[in-house]
């Protein structure tokens, strides 16, 4: 079995594979000061959640965009495992050709999201990655990696929203039942995850223009869920993107060192 885990700002998506059938997906709240130990103790206790024995990982890969975490958790995975963890960035092979003007910028997230990407969708492929920070990944039709557009996170704007506001409560990302709200915990949801999908909807259409021909949409990370459906475009929903790639990734660069 192959541990896959990506690491963002607020949470760690851990992931199990069994060959290529994906055993479970969890997520846990990213602790930026949290020890080797504390990190040891949290992923033993997913696996034994689904009767994984630690002997029974074979191998891990960690795709991070955390550098201050990222050597912890992999000592975490040494300590419970015993095996040595494959860190995505210099040296390791992705198979994917990157255009932007420094390649190496570009987050481990983003190529990973790209790498699963090529391998499961017809390209050129716009890429929604929904977390802290929504990324929009372009890949044209040639598969190469052309560029990037970073905006706000949905939770980020929330936040802030509520934060600079005196009588704006915090609310749940569930989708309101209408547009036009009438009270102010539907208005919110509706504003800020309607004004999303809009700016997904449109994001779509300007890419499409600029690259002169349709693409593929895809959305993932831990939001996405709760705007696709509100969009007007086909958006495919693949909340597993970034673990397909992660095994993707592990594979190329395991089996060449075989």
């Amino acid at each position: 079995m192959i541990l896959a885990l990506d690491v963002g700002n607020t949470n760690i998506v851990i992931g199990c594979f069994d060959r290529d059938e994906i055993i479970f997906t969890e997520r846990l709240t990213t602790k930026h000061e949290a020890t080797v130990l504390e990190y040891s103790i949290s992923f033993k206790n997913v696996l034994e959640l689904y009767g994984i024995k630690p002997e029974m990982i074979d191998g891990a890969i960690i795709s991070s965009v955390v550098p201050s975490v990222t050597n912890r958790i992999s000592r975490a995975i040494e300590k419970i495992a015993k095996i040595q963890s494959m860190v995505i960035g210099p040296g390791i092979k992705t198979g994917l050709s990157i255009m932007t003007d420094n390649p190496a910028q570009l987050g481990a997230d983003l190529v990973v999201d790209a790498v699963a990407g090529i391998n499961e969708y017809k390209p050129p492929l716009i890429i929604f990655d929904m977390g802290t920070a929504t990324t929009v990944s372009v890949v044209d039709e040639k598969r190469n990696y052309i560029g990037t557009i970073i905006i706000p996170g949905i939770e980020v704007s929330l936040n802030s929203l509520v934060g600079r506001t005196s009588q704006l409560p915090n609310i749940s990302l569930d989708p309101p039942k209408r547009l036009i709200g009438t009270n102010t915990i539907d208005s919110m949801k509706s504003g800020i995850l309607n004004f999303t999908a809009s700016g997904i909807d449109g994001i779509i259409d300007k890419i499409e223009d600029e690259l002169g021909q349709k693409c593929t949409a895809i959305a993932t990370g831990g939001l996405a869920s709760a705007v696709v459906g509100l969009c007007r475009r086909d958006v495919i929903l693949d909340d597993e993107l970034l673990l397909k790639g992660l095994k993707i990734i592990y594979n190329k660069n395991h089996l060449s060192e075989e």
